[in-house]
């Protein structure tokens, strides 16, 4: 059954794959994003998916926005959380602002967006929720004590959210992916990619499509029965 799906961070990289995803199933697709005006532009022009501006770290702003979405398109049914950046660095060197950047945009963004459209699943006795975590939210990483509490936290956040909502008809789970080839991923030195490709064992970075397309199973109705579940997409460099 198509449904309206709103993808956080969607006009880049995974977001964009999630996105492209859900609308191959069916649903009417909007992302959001923050800064880049152009390769927002660049996605609406090249895939018809609406684009909307805003920053997830700001509770009022993701009020507002879902409520213009919904007026536009219709009621959220499926939330994406996917919005994320990173502010690497040594916790002995870390700063504040590099501390609470993070963590509002990759885990404060998700309870705005959740609590925006939470009430109104709970009324039609349907939703889906799927957060976008890390391999990092699981086994840590050197430089990223931010980027790693935040992507914890998404884990923690959804099986509390998918235990409250689950007589409701709502899921909510949890897609943790692994060193996936995307833009940021290509950035990092040869060298660099050479020895983390070197550490999974299937002996290949993930693609953004395999990301998406587990997004679009806990999106569907089929998923109805899985809540609370965290699915490591990562060719076995992690298990848990």
């Amino acid at each position: 059954m198509p449904r309206v799906a709103l993808v956080t961070g969607g006009t880049r990289g995974i977001g964009a794959a999630i996105a492209s995803v859900l609308k191959d199933a069916g649903h009417q697709v909007i992302v959001t994003y923050q800064g880049n005006e152009d390769a927002a532009a660049a996605f609406t022009r090249n895939t018809g998916m609406p684009a909307q501006r805003w920053d997830v770290g700001d509770f009022e702003a993701c009020q507002e926005g879902v409520a213009s979405i919904e007026q536009q398109y219709g009621s959220v049914d499926i939330l994406v959380n996917n919005a994320g950046i990173t502010r690497d660095g040594m916790l002995h060197k870390m700063t504040s602002d590099e501390w609470d950047s993070v963590i509002r945009t990759n885990l404060t963004s998700a309870f705005n967006m959740t609590r925006a459209v939470i009430n109104g699943m709970r009324e039609r006795s349907f939703g889906r929720l799927i957060q976008i975590s890390s391999i990092n939210g699981g086994k840590g990483q050197m430089g990223q004590a931010n980027y790693a509490a935040a992507k914890a936290g998404l884990i923690g956040f959804t099986k509390s959210v998918a235990q409250e909502n689950a007589r409701k008809g709502i899921t909510a789970n949890v897609v943790a992916p692994g060193y996936t080839d995307t833009e940021m991923v290509a950035a990092v030195p040869e060298a660099v990619l050479e020895k983390i490709i070197a550490q999974i064992p299937v002996g290949r970075l993930g693609q953004a499509a395999e990301i998406g397309k587990a997004v679009a199973y806990f999106a569907s109705e089929e998923a109805g029965f899985v809540t609370g579940a965290t699915l490591h997409l990562n060719g076995g460099q992690y298990m848990t």
